[in-house]
């Protein structure tokens, strides 16, 4: 059974979102809260909840300063953002601030359903436009620090297995596309993890994200 906090201020789009959850959880207990402070003294009686659907806009809050306040009080909570900004780097900075995943308010009932289905199996959920988008930007390393050159210390199976992460695909998923056993993917994940520099694997996914992989050469 899932427990979820959902954090908005509009009173309708939580009960949309109690309404999608309890269709594809039917198990999972769901609990509500208007605003940060609220949310923080619901944590504070208690923080068991396997996830928390954070709204980025709320009144009370200027951008980030909701996620830092709950992800600094309670580090071991995850937080998906669920928002209707559209620019990619806050969307990015959402992630490594802290954020295991990004969901647009303007997808498809499905698609929020199955992209907190995805977070639960421990992936990194973010809209596939911004997966796609490269950065309009040109510099020696990526918005994140990554170089060239740790990128190239990568294995071509390592650096195919990353750019399936930055498309946020499952281990399982990975392992099927490559013809490889799942235990090989988290092998290789936790190399590139080290190569990197990423203490996880959501730093890599928001690292990696503006890496143009056509440049390299693939098996």
């Amino acid at each position: 059974m899932h427990r979820i906090l959902i954090i908005d201020d509009h009173p309708i789009f939580r009960h949309a979102m109690i309404t999608i959850l309890g269709k594809k959880f039917p198990d999972s207990e769901t609990l509500e809260a208007n605003s940060i402070s609220e949310a923080l003294t619901l944590l504070e009686q208690d923080a068991k909840f396997d996830l928390i659907m954070l709204d980025l806009n709320m009144p009370e809050t200027c951008g980030l300063n909701g996620l830092l306040e709950i992800r600094n009080q309670h580090p071991n909570v995850p937080v998906v953002i669920i928002s209707a900004e559209t620019e990619k780097q806050n969307i990015l900075q959402t992630i490594s601030y802290g954020a295991v995943g990004f969901i647009s308010k303007s997808s498809k009932i499905e698609e929020i359903a199955t992209s907190i289905e995805s977070i639960f199996e421990g992936n990194v959920c973010l809209p596939s436009e911004i997966l796609r988008t490269p950065s309009t930007r040109t510099r020696m390393t990526n918005d994140n620090g990554i170089s060239p050159e740790q990128i190239r210390s990568l294995t071509r199976k390592e650096l195919t297995v990353l750019k399936y992460l930055t498309q946020g695909l499952a281990n399982k998923v990975i392992a099927y596309e490559l013809n490889i056993s799942e235990t090989t993917v988290k092998s290789h994940v936790s190399s590139i993890l080290k190569k990197l520099g990423a203490s996880n694997r959501v730093k890599v996914v928001a690292s990696a994200a503006n890496i143009d992989f056509n440049q390299y050469v693939f098996n």
